[in-house]
């Protein structure tokens, strides 16, 4: 028996033997974990070394800073002519409303030079003439417009100081031709009522009957039948 048993040991026949580590699981983990760890930081340690030899790392920092810098720079000159658009934009608004201000003046000063001129050119006429005395007519002015109607304007004025208030009436007489004859038509018919205390200025517009041609008009004031004053005047 002690001979098979060695017979068997010693031969091909003999049982299998396994050998097995006694180092516990969580230790190998923890190994395993350290050896990945290790490895990945050899290969970042690699990765950038590389870069840091190839110099991307410096050039894409430095270009991303200046990338950064330019946009600061174009974000400020916007802003900046932004505000000088704006700032343009009110002083032409302001420019535009002061040239209108200044050309409503400027109207209002010819409208003003021009009402002055013809007050001027009024009160001139209320001076009294030499030697005149009593109710007179100072000025008698007439245009006809379109041929169809006849604008009028009479002065009357009381040359005598503290004079007492005149009454009468005012006719206008106008002469010239109709469809090629002789024509005379006195406006109004009876007469315009006229109250004068030192002066009275009257003035209207009168209808002209188809085809007439006014060549005279003459200004009369009538005291009851009497006439007080009178003044012509001819149209071209």
């Amino acid at each position: 028996m002690r001979l098979r048993l060695l017979r068997r040991r010693l031969t091909i026949s003999a049982p299998r033997v396994a050998i097995r580590s006694a180092l516990p699981w969580p230790l190998r983990w923890l190994a395993l974990a350290v050896v990945f760890g290790f490895c990945a930081a050899v290969a970042l340690w690699a990765f950038e070394f590389g870069k840091s030899i190839a110099g991307l790392d410096t050039v894409s920092r430095d270009e991303l800073l200046q990338l950064r810098a330019e946009v600061d720079r174009l974000r400020a000159e916007g802003q900046e002519q932004q505000t000088v658009a704006h700032t343009a934009e009110s002083l032409l608004v302001a420019e535009r409303a002061a040239k209108e201000s200044l050309m409503a003046q400027v109207r209002q000063l010819e409208t003003d030079n021009r009402t002055l001129r013809e007050d001027l050119g009024f009160f001139e006429k209320l001076i009294p003439a030499a030697k005149a005395e009593g109710l007179t007519i100072r000025s008698l002015q007439a245009e006809v417009l379109g041929g169809m109607q006849l604008r009028w304007q009479v002065l009357v004025i009381q040359a005598t100081r503290n004079a007492p208030e005149f009454n009468g009436r005012l006719e206008l007489v106008l002469t010239g031709t109709q469809d090629g004859k002789p024509w005379t038509q006195t406006q109004p018919a009876q007469g315009q009522p006229l109250q004068v205390k030192q002066y009275r200025r009257i003035e209207g517009v009168l209808d002209l009957p188809p085809s007439a041609v006014v060549k005279t008009v003459t200004a009369r004031v009538l005291e009851g039948s009497a006439v007080r004053a009178v003044q012509a005047m001819t149209i071209d």
